[in-house]
């Protein structure tokens, strides 16, 4: 799983080969800690189909603002460049699954 940036979002996000799941997460939220292992094994588990990346709000006020991110942490799927689902707040691993399925 990787961190990304506002410099090289456009590259890693937006113009990826295959959908990915974005977490906009800060250091100082401890859902966003909790969700660590479970972004991990997701990401281990779809890495065919699902690329994971964490964008970290405070060092990157840029691209959370152009995407309006209020609320830590908030996941959102790009497909082709373009938000296609989003969802605030820490979840299970069995939900996070069942609610990114639909957009794969």
């Amino acid at each position: 799983m990787n961190d990304v940036t506002d410099a090289d979002f456009a590259t890693e996000v937006l113009e990826a080969d295959r959908p990915v799941l974005v977490e906009f997460t800060a250091d100082w939220c401890p859902p966003c800690r909790q969700m660590a292992p479970v972004l991990k094994a997701v990401a281990a588990e779809e890495a065919e189909r699902l690329k994971v990346v964490q964008l970290n709000v405070d060092a990157n006020p840029e691209t959370t603002n152009a995407y309006k991110v209020l609320s830590m942490p908030t996941f959102m799927v790009f497909r082709e460049g373009e938000p296609v689902r989003s969802m605030v707040g820490a979840r299970p691993k069995r939900r996070l699954l069942e609610e990114i399925s639909e957009v794969l």
